[in-house]
């Protein structure tokens, strides 16, 4: 867990102005849903691909089992409970 907590990772200001100009933009089109995949998509691209320091295989290794599976479990959460929003349908 002490790997998570001295993780750092900077942000580009303008990748910070694109993604709050595209959610913006898909929020004024009601495109709720694309909004949501523009978020995920730059929280996955800043977590794991701009971080140089975070390599995540080094990162499991140094955590216990049990971190292991709250670490996959909450992704695993995430991910089923964007597949039922996407798929679920208001008339």
């Amino acid at each position: 867990m002490e790997f998570f907590l001295s993780l750092k990772v900077s942000v580009p200001l303008i990748q910070i102005a694109m993604l709050l100009t595209l959610s913006t933009l898909a929020l004024l089109f009601r495109r709720v849903k694309l909004a949501l995949m523009i978020n995920y998509i730059f929280a996955l691209f800043w977590g794991y691909i701009l971080s140089e320091n975070f390599n995540i295989i080094n990162g499991i290794n140094q955590m216990d089992l049990k971190n292991v599976f709250i670490y996959f479990g909450f992704g695993f959460l995430v991910i089923i409970l964007a597949l039922v929003g996407f798929f679920q349908s208001r008339d």
